[in-house]
Parts: C-alpha cells; sequence; structure tokens
C-alpha cells in the first residue's frame, strides 16, 4: 500500500466512523454544566491559619519532595563496580545534569559549588511534572463510594501547572545568581559588569536600563515557560481524552479524540516532562555562570 492510500485512509476511516456513531447515538447538546477549568482550581482541603491550607498542589509538592530525596538516597547507596539497568540509567542521569547542565555553562569552581543546587532543581521539577501524568485521587468534586467511604474521584494534576510553583522556584534561581554576583565581584562591580565591554559615553545609559529589564523579564521568561507548556499539555490531554466530548454532548467526537489524547499523553510523558525540567536547569545554570564571569 502506498503511503498516499495510507494517509487517505488514516482520514477517511475515523471520519466514516465519526459519522456512522454520530447518526447512530446522536448529540445530546450542549453541556453548559461541565466546567473543564475545575480541574486546575484548588479546593482548600485541611484550612490553616493564614495562607497554608492544604489543596492538592500542597500533595503533589509534597509528592515530588519525598521521590526527589528517595531517589538521591536510592543513588548513593546502591552503587555497584558492576552498574545493573537502573544504576545505569541514574549515572547517565548524573552524567547529564553535572557534565552538560552544570559543568557545560559554569567554571570549575561554580560547578563544584552548585552542582548539588541544580541537579536537586533538575530531580525536583522532573518528578512533579511525571507524577502530574499520573492518576491519582484528587478530584475532590466528584467522589466515589469505595466500602462505604468517599474517594475522590481520579484526575491528572501537576503542582508546576500552578504559576505560584514556577515562580517560586524561578525567585530562588534569580536571589541566588545575583548572590553569587555580588559575592564575586561586589555591589559596584557586579552592576557595572551588566554594561558589555567596549560600551563608552552615553551608550552606557540605556544599555544598562536595558540590562536591569532583562534581568526582571527573566523571573517571567523562567516561571511561564514551565508553567505554560504544562499546563497547555494537561488541558490537551483534558480536552482530548473526554473535555470536548462532555463539553459538545457529541460523544461520536471521541473517535478522534481519545487517540489523539494517547499521543498527547505518550508526547508530554516522553518529551516535554523531561525537556522542561532540563530547560529550567540549564537555564538556571547560564544565570549563575553569566554572573561570576569575568566578562558580561
Amino acid at each position: 500500500m502506498s503511503r498516499r492510500a495510507k494517509i487517505i485512509l488514516a482520514i477517511v476511516v475515523p471520519a466514516v466512523l465519526l459519522i456512522v456513531l454520530g447518526i447512530a447515538f446522536g448529540s445530546e447538546g450542549q453541556n453548559t454544566e461541565y466546567k473543564p477549568q475545575n480541574e486546575f482550581k484548588l479546593d482548600s482541603w485541611i484550612s490553616l491559619p493564614g495562607p497554608f491550607d492544604i489543596n492538592k498542589a500542597v500533595l503533589y509538592l509534597f509528592l515530588a519532595t519525598v521521590l526527589t530525596i528517595v531517589t538521591m538516597i536510592y543513588i548513593s547507596r546502591r552503587m555497584q563496580a558492576r552498574p545493573n539497568r537502573v544504576q545505569t540509567a541514574v549515572e547517565v542521569a548524573y552524567s547529564l545534569m553535572r557534565d552538560n547542565i552544570a559543568g557545560g555553562n559554569m567554571d570549575a569552581r561554580m560547578a563544584r559549588r552548585w552542582f548539588a543546587f541544580v541537579g536537586t532543581l533538575f530531580l525536583f521539577i522532573w518528578w512533579s511534572n511525571m507524577i502530574g501524568y499520573i492518576p491519582l485521587p484528587t478530584n475532590s468534586e466528584e467522589t466515589f463510594s469505595l466500602f462505604g467511604v468517599n474517594i475522590p474521584a481520579f484526575a491528572l494534576y501537576a503542582a508546576t501547572a500552578n504559576i505560584s510553583v514556577p515562580l517560586a522556584l524561578t525567585l530562588v534561581v534569580w536571589f541566588s545568581y545575583h548572590y553569587e554576583g555580588i559575592r564575586a565581584k561586589g555591589p559596584i562591580g557586579y552592576l557595572k559588569s551588566w554594561i558589555p565591554a567596549g560600551v563608552e559615553g552615553a551608550a552606557r545609559i540605556p544599555i544598562f536600563v536595558i540590562e536591569v529589564i532583562s534581568h526582571f523579564v527573566r523571573i517571567i521568561s523562567l516561571s511561564v515557560r514551565l508553567f505554560a507548556n504544562i499546563l497547555a499539555g494537561h488541558l490537551l490531554i483534558l480536552f482530548m481524552a473526554g473535555g470536548l466530548v462532555a463539553l459538545l454532548g457529541f460523544a461520536a467526537v471521541g473517535v478522534i479524540t481519545l487517540p489523539a489524547a494517547v499521543i498527547f499523553f505518550i508526547f508530554e510523558v516522553g518529551l516535554i516532562a523531561t525537556l522542561q525540567a532540563f530547560i529550567f536547569a540549564t537555564l538556571t545554570a547560564i544565570y549563575l555562570g553569566g554572573a561570576v564571569a569575568e566578562e558580561h
């Protein structure tokens, strides 16, 4: 069968199924009661004094923290002269964090000083992203009965899909690299390093202003990049896996959207979760290395 025939078949078969199922089951009309945005709503589970309520975002952050710590302990206690498959994968990840992310963007002294921070940041974000694709009983709006106990329905959620989490991580990175720059060069020397070599006279003022703006823009770009990518992935999976069917009240659409949801899910788990953790950790290393570099 030619490639052209395969493409036509891949388009025609779902279309025919959609028409047949549409005729057989019809449409129930638009569902105005279903609110897909509620999947990302943070209902308080346990109320505490001040802004410290326990909700599903806190649960996911706790799980990511535990998994990060367990991973580091597991690595440190189970190293063998003849590595098994798990240790081989761990060594590859360790080499990526040490040589590519930290060592590739900072000098040797800075890499030794900040490798633990950058590596932990990478693992924490990676775990936060990955567990976001594991269905967990976190949907407290809809429950099911298990031996007489109402259990929250299973749902997908990622703490990094809430802007407050990437923003908090970004602020830690932002203050850290400024601290390193001031520590290495002094306050005045660090501010002077923001102006590229060779810029003289009145041109130094607008260049310095642009650099000041760029440092604040980093807060937005670093946090929003992680937040937007994870949120967009979860929204695509949500709508393709059943959200669009529920909104339209047209079950036949699932013939097309469900396979698309599976593809999106594999793509997110296989690439986006790791890629976003890698980008965040790499930019962190670049900012730290640039803050102490001799030349801007």
